[in-house]
């Protein structure tokens, strides 16, 4: 596994080089830290940001490449994605109070929606990662997320609850899904959306990594954050979708991207349609070589 630490030289770049050393040092990953100096005097102070993230991913074992690229962040990521290949973009994400209380920067939303390699935005401050909620459409393009999610998990030690949420259930689930108790009579049907859900909950069995299925009905996005509000977890993993152009972009939906707005803990977005890097990154390309049905933006 590879992964590339972005540091602008913030407190909150070094939160995000700590939480996602964890996954790192789990994952024997190779390790990169890139800085990008904006302006003409930021140079010093930036290479010792840099040094302070070398050293906490030292506490950690890991010996971490320093690159330091002049220009427009965003762009300068980007480029070096394209250049060399990444399973996991690390970036450190903050709420931009121009835009309100709860708005993340529009950087950190570029970032997400331009380079090709899952992306894991840091909010806050967290040194611990046992309890994972992963966003689940119900539907098969989620398996590779469900796929990727789990390997970091079993890595870690983590736990995973694959979370659905039926907004307006269909006649045909009218009597089956009554209140949030009813998970297991789903999982037990014989309906495409317990199938998926069984399948999803099978893989990480697979993988040996302790997951359960929970439903919860309403409004998606409120019965997220509710979740998030009653259960006390460490990441939050939802989709984004590819969208045309010759140089891929990803779209991340309404639900994925109020998820990053709003959560007040990392967020891993995890690509429906990636086909490059190692490690884990094979696993997404290998669940994506066979037909591709649409996918739903709003989550995997």
């Amino acid at each position: 596994m590879k992964i590339l630490f972005c540091s602008d030289g913030s407190g909150q770049a070094e939160n995000a080089v700590r939480f996602g050393a964890l996954i790192a040092a789990a994952c024997r990953a190779e390790t990169s830290i890139l800085g990008i100096v904006e302006k003409h005097g930021q140079e010093d102070a930036l290479l010792q940001a840099l040094r302070r993230a070398q050293d906490i991913l030292k506490g950690f074992h890991l010996n971490a490449e320093l690159i330091i690229r002049a220009g427009r962040p965003v762009r300068e990521i980007v480029n070096r994605t394209r250049e060399t290949r990444y399973d996991l973009v690390v970036i450190g994400a903050v709420r931009n109070g121009a835009r309100g209380p709860l708005w993340m920067s529009a950087r950190a939303y570029k970032i997400i929606e331009s380079v090709e390699p899952p992306v894991l935005a840091v909010i806050g401050e967290r040194t611990r990662l046992r309890r994972i909620l992963l966003c689940t459409g119900g539907t098969p393009q989620a398996n590779a997320t469900v796929q990727f999610t789990g390997d970091i998990a079993r890595q870690v030690g983590a736990t995973i609850r694959l979370l659905h949420v039926v907004a307006e259930p269909p006649a045909v689930y009218a009597n089956l899904i009554k209140s949030e108790e009813d998970t297991g009579q789903l999982l037990e049907s014989n309906s495409v959306l317990g199938r998926s859900l069984c399948h999803q909950k099978q893989l990480l069995e697979d993988m040996g990594v302790p997951g359960e299925v929970h439903v919860r009905h309403g409004l998606v996005l409120s019965e997220l954050l509710a979740e998030l509000r009653q259960t006390d977890y460490d990441l939050v993993v939802s989709g984004s979708s590819p969208v045309g152009g010759k140089l891929r972009a990803y779209a991340m939906g309404n639900v994925t991207r109020e998820i990053v707005n709003r959560a007040e803990l990392p967020v891993l977005v995890v690509r429906s349609g990636t086909q490059r890097g190692r490690g884990v990154g094979n696993l997404v390309a290998h669940l994506l070589h066979g037909p591709r049905g649409a996918s739903k933006p709003q989550a995997s």
